[in-house]
């Protein structure tokens, strides 16, 4: 099948495996053990059925929604994701620039390559910003700091890493320990890929993580920086601490990494304006519930109270739908959105968006939805 003009997330995914250096594109496509909540996050969503209806009128549908207190051209955003930056030279910077024109907002990770300054003087529109709870408080402050600075008013706060997850893709090739046989692997893997060193390696220097240099001052490269964010997890982290960055953050806060009603419920007595139902894609407890597994039963406790978004196995506008009928208020996407990065650059992102808000609008259609807050439970099969 030719892929010169790539139409699925599937297809962006095989032209972005074509592309990038090996470890770098299983780090990316990679979940943790087995990797079987990984393949749950997609299956589940696969596994719901639509209720397609007839002769409604469909002449003016909308796909437009309101995430965070913001307009967007359709309920979803580009979920952060480290090292995005190693897809495309300034990887953040160009998918911020793709997503301001489609319309849905762009979140930039603590460990992208492009620091929040230079994403903020790409893009017009505010963007979102994501942060873990670090050993060194004042280290979180001062990102707070540069965030708000920066124009950020809404923070996507993960709280679901304690510790990294088992992530054996990236210990075959050597990321988790290091050493001169893992260089060596790491290696001859981008010289596989010269089109990769050309673009980003050389053409997107430097390649460490932007907004982490001034806590680092000392570091020249990403396994120096790497070592430092690992160190920094804080696995003694509860829901006090979560009332302490209430303090300190005046913006929005979303809490990503909740997949219990009883958590979601602590989240909102915490002071969270909203929760991100998230497994971390797949990369943190193998095992775990697929998201949408678990979507209807926080949405049924929380739901009305708060601001209810999701990710994990979202790989299409028809998805978006799904999500959206299990009780999401918006979607967050991220390997689907790097894919089409390393594949094609800002514009890749850009026709990502535009065939995936295509999809929305066909499924609204031919469910009989005009609005995308009209979608709810009735439109799937399963609830009929």
């Amino acid at each position: 099948m030719s892929l010169a003009y790539p139409a699925t997330t599937d297809d962006w995914q095989r032209l972005a495996q074509r592309r990038l250096p090996r470890f770098y594109a299983d780090y990316i496509d990679g979940g943790a053990g087995a990797e079987r909540t990984l393949a749950a996050n997609v299956q589940a969503f696969a596994a719901l059925r639509l209720r397609q209806r007839v002769l409604v009128d469909v002449a003016q549908v909308s796909t437009r929604a309101r995430l965070a207190g913001e307009d967007c051209a359709l309920p979803l955003a580009l979920a952060p994701v480290g090292l995005a930056g190693m897809a495309a030279a300034r990887g953040e910077v160009q998918a911020a620039r793709a997503a301001q024109a489609a319309g849905v907002p762009f979140t930039l990770s603590t460990v992208g390559i492009c620091p929040l300054g230079e994403v903020a003087s790409a893009v017009q529109a505010p963007f979102w910003f994501q942060l873990y709870m670090l050993r060194e408080r004042g280290a979180v402050q001062a990102l707070l700091q540069d965030a708000w600075a920066s124009g950020c008013r809404t923070l996507v706060f993960t709280v679901d890493l304690p510790v990294t997850g088992l992530r054996w893709r990236d210990v075959r090739h050597g990321l988790a320990d290091g050493g001169a046989r893992a260089a060596l692997i790491k290696a001859w893997q981008v010289l596989a890929r010269p089109g990769w060193v050309r673009r980003v390696a050389l053409g997107g220097k430097p390649l460490t993580f932007g907004n982490l240099a001034a806590q680092v001052p000392g570091a020249r490269d990403l396994n120096a920086f790497r070592a430092w964010v690992d160190a920094q997890f804080d696995p003694s982290v509860t829901w006090q601490d979560i009332a302490w960055l209430r303090q300190q953050w005046k913006g929005r806060l979303l809490l990503k990494g909740i997949l219990t009603a009883e958590d979601a419920q602590a989240a909102v007595d915490a002071g969270a304006d909203g929760v991100v139902v998230s497994n971390h894609g797949g990369r943190q407890l193998d095992s775990a519930p697929a998201t949408a597994s678990v979507l209807p039963a926080i949405a049924q406790a929380v739901g009305s109270r708060t601001e209810l978004l999701v990710d994990g196995g979202i790989r299409s506008g028809v998805d978006v739908f799904k999500a959206l009928a299990l009780g999401a208020h918006g979607v967050l996407i991220g390997r689907p959105w790097v894919w089409a990065l390393a594949a094609g650059g800002e514009a890749g992102v850009a026709r990502l968006l535009a065939h995936w808000q295509r999809e929305l609008r066909t499924t609204m259609m031919l469910t009989g939805v005009r609005r995308t807050a009209d979608i709810n439970a009735s439109h799937l099969e399963r609830f009929s």
